[in-house]
């Protein structure tokens, strides 16, 4: 009723974070990069791969396709944006071993694949393979909770739980 009355819907603050990625939990603190393990760009966690397969972790619009497709940025309908990016230095990569599923302005639900990745190509040609999974707008975030660690199962394994302002 209030929907039709004002025209806007009531959205949920709380945001739970599934795995994008099957593969080995990594506390932010030890991501080897000092802008993701410093928090520079925001509150998150890392994965160390054991496949290529990227998956949405939230419901939301993808809102940034990396050029180099090393990195894919969501948004989810309470405003908080997730970045996933695969591997570390994989800029440099030019987009070599790396095919998106997705473009901008396509909306996802959790376990959507968004990106496949090859492996062995970062574990040669980049720094690690170590892939930081950030809340990018932290000013939007009350609290920011991991709730688990150790193996991590694409779109299945729920990771985060986010409350917003």
């Amino acid at each position: 009723m209030f929907k039709k009355l004002f025209g806007k819907e009531e959205v949920n603050k709380n945001l739970e974070v599934v795995a994008p990625i099957t593969g080995q939990y990594v506390a932010i603190e030890n991501i080897p990069d000092p802008v993701f393990a410093q928090k520079m760009m925001g509150e998150g966690f890392g994965i160390e791969p054991s496949e290529g397969i990227v998956v949405a972790p939230i419901d939301g619009e993808v809102i940034n396709v990396f050029p180099t497709k090393h990195a894919i940025g969501l948004k989810a309908a309470n405003g908080v944006e997730v970045l996933i990016h695969v591997g570390l230095e994989t800029v440099a990569m030019n987009g070599e071993g790396f095919t998106t599923k997705v473009n901008v302005g396509d909306k996802v639900s959790v376990g959507d694949e968004l990106l496949e990745f090859d492996i062995n190509l970062i574990k040669e040609k980049a720094a690690s393979t170590i892939s930081p999974v950030i809340i990018t707008n932290g000013e939007v975030v009350e609290s920011f909770d991991l709730v688990a660690q150790g193996q991590l199962d694409r779109g299945q394994t729920r990771v985060a739980q986010i409350s917003t302002k």
